[in-house]
């Protein structure tokens, strides 16, 4: 377990405010944050890189606030690989175990065991220049979970990587932890990674954690306006899918939504559609489009020239709904009126 207590890092750009957090031991932990929030910051202070200003880092119960570094049992993965150029696959793996005078035998096994797990025992006689950037990560984790650390900390590993070799390696990564359990601390962009990957997640924002939670707890129900208008996600849903005629039809909770983005079999998935994907009208719309229901409206907040429509259709969340002020006044829309949302299969993004 990790446990920090009103951390403070002040570096001028970047910087920590009286960060406090505490992570489960073998949790998979998300940090989602815009570029400047204190994510990686956060990761290099757990890891020792920095000392904090003021607060304490405790591992296990065991305060490291004041350990050096190479004594915590830490291991990072940057995005950008950070591999030796001028050692082969095989050494840049084992070089950790070689600095602690492992036996050659027991480095070979260990290398061999994690070359395997991540399939990449065909590469380990090449050379990092040699890699796609796919391989260059898959290394990089390698060469830190070879330490067998107590905290596995990930600074955006896949932002970098193209959409297929990402989805590979978030499933390599998932495998990787259900297997060793270590605990690990994940910073992303990504709002689906920390859907797929973390069990938890905290949201920060100017050096501070501004929310804490698990993914559809934080989506469905961020408690302040940054995190509402930084996750950028007004209708997120989840349920089970069935694939009809190419076809997926999502349960929600009492309706059922359509989408053609899912091709693949019956299983849990996630929906969003967005806010202005999505038309309200006070009579039903004759349209192509596969999703339509009535419902209420429940709130409306005015946001200028954009109003955002709270829509109850009879299920745990409602629909938020963006029209325009000039629609809005078209249609004379009040709290408690009667209306119909309407958006099309192509609108639904699974994931």
């Amino acid at each position: 377990m990790i446990r920090i207590e009103n951390l403070s890092k002040d570096l001028g750009e970047f910087f920590l405010r009286d960060v406090s957090l505490e992570i489960k031991d073998g949790e998979y932990f998300m940090v989602l944050g815009p570029t400047g929030a204190g994510k990686t910051i956060l990761l290099e202070t757990i890891a020792g890189i920095y000392r904090p200003d003021s607060g304490r880092i405790f591992l296990d119960e065991q305060d490291i606030t004041d350990i050096p570094s190479r004594e915590r049992n830490i291991g990072m993965v940057y995005q950008d690989y950070t591999l030796f150029p001028f050692l082969t696959v095989e050494e840049n793996i084992g070089f950790g175990l070689k600095s602690r005078r492992v036996s050659k035998r027991e480095i070979k096994r260990r290398v061999d065991e994690l070359a395997n797990l991540l399939g990449v025992s065909h590469l380990l006689h090449r050379y990092p220049g040699t890699l796609s950037g796919g391989e260059q990560q898959r290394i990089a984790i390698a060469r830190a979970m070879i330490m067998e650390p107590n905290v596995l900390l990930l600074d955006e590993p896949l932002s970098a990587l193209d959409t297929q070799t990402s989805e590979r390696l978030r499933a390599e990564l998932l495998k990787i932890h259900s297997i060793t359990k270590t605990t690990t601390i994940h910073v992303t962009h990504s709002f689906e990674e920390a859907f797929l990957l973390g069990s938890r997640l905290a949201v920060m924002n100017k050096g501070e954690i501004v929310q804490v939670g698990k993914p559809n707890e934080v989506f469905r129900k961020p408690d302040s306006e940054f995190v509402a208008d930084f996750l950028g996600v007004g209708n997120l849903f989840q349920g089970e899918s069935i694939i009809n005629d190419g076809i997926a039809y999502i349960d929600i909770g009492g309706i059922k939504i359509a989408s053609t983005t899912l091709t693949l079999k019956s299983r849990s998935v996630h929906a969003s559609i967005r806010p202005e994907d999505i038309l309200v009208s006070t009579k039903r719309i004759v349209s192509s489009a596969r999703n339509s229901f009535q419902g209420k409206i429940e709130r409306i907040v005015d946001a200028g020239t954009i109003l955002r429509i709270a829509v109850d259709v009879g299920i745990e969340i409602p629909f938020i709904v963006a029209i325009t002020k000039q629609s809005f006044d078209d249609m004379n829309l009040k709290k408690g009126m009667a209306v119909y949302i309407t958006f099309k299969a192509s609108a639904v993004h699974v994931f």
